[in-house]
């Protein structure tokens, strides 16, 4: 069955097109005509993984000052208000842009200065009259005394909560908020519950409130992801963005994944094999119940990204002429809880391999890979709890690379998800969350058993 898209929502290229490059420059074009020309005071673009949403963002803030309307950037972190500056420099070097931030030791990425475009300092009036201005969100927070921006451009939307943008919101008369929705939700250390299914419930994302309180904003979404292969698109789009399907802006076939070694016949080089060839593989191990840092899966999760190393991997891509060697920098490893990642960094280190990025789905969000190992969040336990079935962490796991995932998972997963089923509260006026959870490992792993090598010590 096709999924109709949500009332309200426009329809900017969501039947796969024959040319993904001109189905994502009518999704761009007409998000900018809303943003230059339209009525609203918001407009929202849902951006599924590797949409482009960056790129959006810094093309729209140059069309934005380009049209005499200086704009405020929010973002999330420091570390994407840094990116969105050194993107806007790279496109744009004679655009005056300033860095808001705040008065902490080394507050910003040093690279910064060496732009001469940009203008850096911790006081908003000292950054007037700038065509962009970007900051986090925090530091927005506490802004006071300037005079309201004709247009703001708030990044990663679905990341930031409500709260904090109600205390950013008077700073500006419109807005574009850009945001993948497949993501983790956002971050809040003290409950909620007392808020739950009210319109202003301070710990739903931004998107969430603004659309409750104004239905008729225009709604957007990018269709193509530039980053997930052929092989990954369809199963995270039917899994994650089922409301909101997707295409890789790639055929099969356009990237490939090679070894320079043979095989020497261990499970750690056959999943590699299939993951080279299929795009994903599975190494699965024995059932059991195991400690959250399982020795024997976090050993196994070293000794993939060792081989892939030492066979010498290469991929071919659209990004360049020929093969190009996979370097630790390119590899990612992907876990749930900070201390299952600290084991990983350990293994690593006792196998000589330096230089991989190893995190939890929540840092990892928004980063790209050539390939990357995950342990999945459910493997060895007990239980299947809410934290472990939250659907943006899956989501995030399965989406960072550009060629080939393997996951590592103790077998029984999915007798472990029918044996407990969700005991969530129904809550009056808290929408559903589609998919949830439980069904979109189940969608998960029914195609990874396709992929599935058992683990051989």
């Amino acid at each position: 069955m096709t999924a109709l898209p949500a009332e309200g929502v426009a329809d900017t290229g969501a039947a796969p097109a024959a040319d993904p490059g001109a189905a994502a420059a009518r999704a761009t074009d007409a998000i900018l005509h809303d943003t230059l020309h339209g009525t609203h005071r918001g407009v929202v673009v849902d951006s599924p993984p590797g949409a482009g949403k960056s790129t959006l963002v810094v093309r729209a803030a140059r069309e934005l000052a380009a049209a005499g309307r200086p704009l405020m950037v929010v973002a999330q972190t420091n570390a994407q208000v840094d990116d969105l500056v050194l993107r806007l420099a790279e496109k744009d070097p004679a655009l005056p842009v300033g860095r808001l931030h705040s008065s902490d030791a080394d507050p910003y990425d040093p690279a910064l200065d060496a732009l001469e475009n940009v203008r850096k300092s911790s006081k908003a009036a000292d950054l007037a009259g700038l065509d962009v201005v970007i900051s986090t969100a925090a530091k927005w927070a506490h802004v006071q005394g300037v005079e309201p921006w004709r247009h703001a451009i708030v990044d990663e939307a679905y990341q930031m909560r409500s709260d904090a943008l109600l205390a950013v919101a008077g700073l500006f008369e419109r807005a574009l908020f850009v945001g993948d929705p497949g993501q983790l939700d956002p971050f809040s250390v003290v409950g909620a519950e007392q808020w739950a299914g009210l319109s202003y419930d301070p710990s739903a994302s931004a998107v969430t409130t603004l659309l409750a309180h104004n239905p008729g904003l225009p709604q957007h979404r990018l269709p193509v992801s530039w980053r997930l292969p052929a092989s990954a698109a369809p199963l995270v789009s039917r899994a994650f963005y089922p409301y909101t399907p997707f295409r890789s802006g790639t055929d099969h076939g356009d990237r490939v994944l090679g070894f320079g070694v043979a095989p020497d016949g261990s499970s750690t080089d056959r999943v590699l094999d299939e993951a080279a060839e299929s795009g994903w593989g599975l190494l699965e191990l024995p059932a059991r119940r195991t400690p959250r840092t399982d020795p024997e899966a976090v050993r196994a999760l070293a000794e993939v990204v060792r081989r892939l190393l030492d066979r010498g991997c290469v991929a071919t891509s659209e990004r360049a002429d020929g093969p190009v060697p996979v370097r630790a920098a390119r590899v990612a490893v992907g876990t749930a809880h900070r201390d299952q990642a600290a084991a990983v960094r350990a293994a690593l280190a006792e196998l000589g391999v330096h230089g991989v990025a190893v995190d939890t789905a929540n840092r990892l969000q928004g980063r790209e890979f050539d390939v990357t190992v995950v342990l999945h969040p459910l493997s060895g336990r007990p239980d299947a709890t809410a934290f472990h079935l939250e659907t943006g962490r899956l989501c995030v796991l399965a989406s960072r690379h550009r060629h080939a995932c393997v996951v590592v998972c103790r077998a029984g997963v999915a007798e472990l998800l029918d044996d407990h089923p969700s005991t969530e509260p129904v809550q009056l006026g808290v929408s559903v969350k589609f998919p949830d959870g439980w069904e979109a490992n189940h969608a998960v792993l029914a195609h990874l058993r396709e992929h599935r090598v058992a683990w051989r010590p």
